[in-house]
């Protein structure tokens, strides 16, 4: 068993200190926000993410897990220190590592025997290094230490899993002694032959980067395609299929959608990008992917508006979703964001319903739009209906009740949750992405 710091109580260092303390470690979480402290200290989770008040309760039930503001003291009786703050972007696409580099300074301040300081924050290549340099210019005894990176590759919606039955772990450091103290405190994944991965700093570091830039490549080709295949007739879902059988490929991450979101592949597409540049190197292709996403998050919201413009009539609309992906209440570059503002513009109503995002929504949005207590609610006399989250509830409609409340039953699906020809049988209009519109029965008001 390892004594272990974490700072920083957002999801990232959350999830980690609950799930250290599950692999048998005394972790210790700590954070500035003491308003935040007492409610997770009451059992209060700050974030929606599913089986993770349970795993913070059971182990602060036997006390493996315990939260606290006391940073100086936590640094003093903890062998390993987690830094898992924030890394927001700057302006410029950058990263903001002012929190990394306020936890650095603290660790030099408080340095009082042997510690391992392991990065868990996503941060540029060479970050291991500035922190080095901080700790030396505020360390007041000359102590021994070492500074290890160990990337998180978490999803939101599954991060316990993610962390509890990892791909790999990342580790880079030069110090064996370390290596064997991260090794110590990974070993029930280890013994279950979780590939680990060592290295030195820079290679960890960049390993993190360079998985969401890949990913986000391969969201972006698929969701590019679907505007060719609108314009040919061609069906996207069978495109990808067909795709995903290449054993080469596969099928993950190669479902269309309205562009990628969340706290991840937007900001760190962005950081690499300016990594790259401040070395004076430009990566073209993720540059394009990054443009990319952005004109693919307009196209979808132009989806929408172009049915509107054909029916000045429709004065209402639900939005059925508001964070960026299910699982999560995380808003941060969601579509609903930018789709919700521009119908606001216009003068629309919107009804709005989702099953975890609700709360954040409305302090991230900051607009009169009306929050519904279920899905029926927010579709009732609604003109058109969005699908923006792909909830597992929003794949089971009861659409004879949603063609009774719908003033018009017509819906814009950014997930292509359906099939176009079933919903066409049940008299349906469905415009989803890169596969036709089908009409079966009746004249629409709408045409493409």
């Amino acid at each position: 068993m390892e004594k272990i710091a974490v700072i920083g109580t957002g999801y990232v260092g959350l999830v980690t200190g609950a799930c250290l303390a599950d692999l048998g470690n005394n972790v210790t979480c700590v954070d500035i926000d003491a308003g935040k402290i007492e409610r997770l200290q009451k059992g209060i989770m700050p974030i929606y993410e599913p089986g993770l008040e349970e795993l913070v309760k059971s182990n602060t039930r036997t006390k493996r897990l315990r939260f606290t503001t006391e940073l100086a003291n936590s640094i003093k009786e903890n062998r390993v220190i987690f830094i898992a703050v924030g890394t927001p972007s700057k302006e410029d696409g950058s990263a903001d590592l002012s929190y990394v580099n306020k936890v650095a300074e603290e660790i030099g301040k408080n340095l009082n025997g042997f510690k391992v300081i392991v990065t868990k924050s996503t941060v540029p290549v060479g970050t291991g290094k500035v922190i080095k340099n901080i700790i030396e210019q505020f360390a007041k005894n000359k102590v021994d230490y070492s500074v290890v990176s160990n990337p998180e590759f978490l999803r939101e919606g599954s991060a316990i899993k993610d962390f509890l039955q990892p791909d790999r772990i990342v580790v880079g450091t030069d110090n064996l002694k370390a290596l064997e103290i991260i090794k110590k405190i990974y070993e029930p994944l280890l013994l279950q032959n979780v590939p680990l991965v060592t290295t030195n700093i820079e290679t960890a570091e960049l390993i993190k980067y360079a998985s969401n830039a890949f990913l986000a490549a391969r969201i972006t080709f698929v969701n590019e395609l679907t505007e060719l295949c609108e314009s040919f007739g061609a069906d996207i879902m069978q495109i990808v299929r067909g795709m995903g059988l290449d054993r080469r490929i596969g099928l993950h991450y190669l479902h269309p959608g309205p562009g990628y979101g969340g706290s991840c592949f937007p900001k760190d597409t962005k950081a690499l990008i300016g990594i790259a540049r401040s070395n004076g190197i430009k990566l073209e292709l993720i540059e394009a992917i990054d443009k990319a996403n952005e004109r693919i998050k307009k196209r979808a919201i132009a989806k929408v508006t172009n049915i509107l413009k054909r029916n000045p009539s429709f004065k209402t609309v639900a939005v059925l979703g508001l964070s960026f992906k299910a699982g999560t209440d995380d808003m941060r570059e969601a579509i609903s964001i930018p789709l919700i503002r521009e119908l606001h513009l216009k003068g629309v109503a919107v009804k709005a319903y989702d099953p975890a995002a609700m709360e954040m929504a409305n302090r991230v949005l900051n607009i009169p739009i009306k929050y519904c207590n279920n899905v029926y609610q927010a579709l009732e006399n609604a003109d058109l209906a969005v699908i923006t989250t792909e909830w597992n509830e929003f794949k089971a409609l009861d659409f004879s009740r949603l063609k009774k409340v719908m003033n018009n039953p017509i819906i814009v699906d950014l997930r292509n949750l359906y099939d176009p020809y079933n919903m066409a049988d049940l008299d349906i209009e469905y415009h989803s992405l890169g596969r036709k519109t089908v009409w079966r029965k009746t004249t629409r008001i709408t045409k493409e």
